[in-house]
Order: C-alpha cells, then sequence, then structure tokens
C-alpha cells in the first residue's frame, strides 16, 4: 500500500514539472516570436539604410564620412541583429544589439540632420520615399519592442515564481533580457514649454 502511495506521489510530481516545463517553453517560444518580428523590422530597416545613403550620396558628396559612419553602423547592427537571433532574451547579445542599434539611429540622425541643409535632396521624392518608410519602420520597431517586453515580462514573470522557479532552474530556463528603446535620453526628454 505504501508502495502505491509512493507512486502516486512520483506520478504526481513528475506530471506537475511536466505541466509546468511546457508552461514555461510555452512563453520562451512566445518571447522567440516576439524577437522574430522585431528582428523582421531590423531587417527592413538594415535594407532601407543602403538606398538612403546612395540617394544621399548623389547630394552629399563633402560629407562621404558622415554617409560611411552610416553604412558601418548599419554593419555592426545587422551582426549583433545575427546573433541576438541566435539567442533572443539572453543578456550579452541583447546588450550588444541594443548598443549598435543606439548607434545606428545615432548615425542616422547625424544623416538626416545634414539632409536638411541640402534642399535638392530634401526634395528628392526617393528621398522622401525612403525616409517615410524609415520613419515607419521605426514606429514598427517600437511596437515590436513593446510586444517582445511584455513576452519576456510574462516569462520571467512566471519563471521567478515558486513552485515554477524550481522547475525553470533545473531546466535551465534562464532570466532574459527586454529591449530598451534605441532612442537617447535627449530624443526621449519631454519638451519644456514655457509662455
Amino acid at each position: 500500500m505504501t508502495a502505491y502511495i509512493a507512486l502516486a506521489v512520483v506520478v504526481v510530481i513528475v506530471i506537475w514539472a511536466v505541466a509546468i516545463y511546457n508552461r514555461l517553453r510555452t512563453y520562451k517560444n512566445q518571447v522567440e516570436n516576439a524577437f522574430a518580428q522585431i528582428d523582421v523590422q531590423l531587417k527592413r530597416r538594415h535594407d532601407l539604410i543602403p538606398n538612403l545613403v546612395e540617394v544621399a550620396r548623389g547630394y552629399m558628396q563633402h560629407e562621404a564620412q558622415t554617409l560611411e559612419a552610416v553604412i558601418r553602423a548599419r554593419s555592426t547592427a545587422v551582426s549583433a541583429a545575427d546573433e541576438a537571433r541566435q539567442s533572443p532574451g539572453q543578456a550579452q547579445a541583447m546588450g550588444a544589439l541594443m548598443v549598435a542599434e543606439q548607434a545606428l539611429v545615432g548615425q542616422m540622425g547625424r544623416l538626416m540632420a545634414l539632409a536638411e541643409a541640402y534642399p535638392t535632396l530634401k526634395a528628392d521624392a526617393r528621398m522622401q520615399q525612403l525616409s517615410e518608410e524609415i520613419t515607419s519602420t521605426e514606429n514598427r520597431i517600437g511596437f515590436a519592442r513593446q510586444a517582445y517586453n511584455d513576452q519576456v515580462l510574462d516569462f520571467n514573470n512566471e519563471a521567478s515564481q515558486f513552485p515554477d522557479l524550481i522547475v525553470a532552474r533545473l531546466a535551465g530556463f534562464a532570466h532574459m533580457e527586454m529591449l530598451q528603446s534605441t532612442q537617447n535620453e535627449q530624443e526621449r526628454a519631454i519638451p519644456q514649454v514655457k509662455f
């Protein structure tokens, strides 16, 4: 009789652990899917940038250094995205991606600011179209980042609560990192209105 009770307890514990593992795996899959949505938008941005640089190059011969900096930042961001794609949520990969994307956004901001000084470039239809597509993509990245962060929060909450914490640690489910905005503090600052 005692053996049956012990066997029943073991079966219940195994079923409980499997249920928790499956739930954590579902959350992790949702995080990976959410990152894939960010990745699609990052690829879109990365693909648009060379076209934007080529259009600008025709008008901005004296700004070759800026154009080259944008291309270098894009290359670094593409590499960081490739690394993050291999392990979404891993702290080192997400940190490198955030730094690379922030550098790219900074260089793109410089390019767009310089483009303002060239009225013919600013009026170029291809430049306007590419600028609009990049702006649209930036908005999509923001929405995808929010969805990703929501999924990471759900996963981290689930994996850090007892008793799920036990299964998470035994199964190797590590804490996942959220993606921060690629805007710098100055761009995020609330404008001050004074009368």
